[in-house]
Parts: structure tokens; sequence; C-alpha cells
């Protein structure tokens, strides 16, 4: 996977949680989860690298904090028409 891409999970019609998927190896599974900003975690491939961003409160998730986080871990930042499907739920 080259690029980075945002997936939002519903229930009931309300989003329940977000992904924000970053570069990685194809088949790459998370074998490690540590917290981040308050309401996101981020997940870790067995090479060490981060591999997503869950968001788990995506009612309460902004931009600006996906882009601390993207930051934090050496990663390009989020644009906002990335970031628009989990604003449009």
């Amino acid at each position: 996977m080259q690029d980075s891409y945002l997936e939002v999970t519903f229930r009931h019609g309300k989003a329940l949680a977000a992904y924000y998927y970053l570069p990685r190896p194809a088949g790459g599974t998370s074998v490690r989860t540590e917290p981040a900003e308050a309401g996101m975690l981020v997940d870790y491939g067995r090479d060490g690298r981060p591999i997503r961003i869950e968001i788990t409160a995506p009612s309460r998730a902004s931009l600006a904090a996906l882009n601390r986080v993207l930051r934090s871990l050496g990663q390009d930042p989020a644009r906002r028409e990335d970031f628009a499907p989990l604003r449009a739920a």
C-alpha cells in the first residue's frame, strides 16, 4: 500500500470508528497498539513501523489532532479532502 487513506465504519447510520491507513507493505498486520492523542490509537506492524491510526471517537476528531499524530510518527500530514469523509459522517 503506497498511499494513505481514511476508512470510516458505521453502525446504525452513525460513525463508530475511523481508520487512517498509512503506507505499508502488502499484508502488513498490527502486532502492537499504543495510545496517541485523546481518542486515537496507533497500530504498528511487525517491523515497528506505524501502519494505521484508529480514531475511536470520530465525532470529536479533528484534522489538526490527526496531523499532530502523523507529525509525531514522521508521516506526511493529511489534507482537508482526506479527512472530509469523517466530517460528512
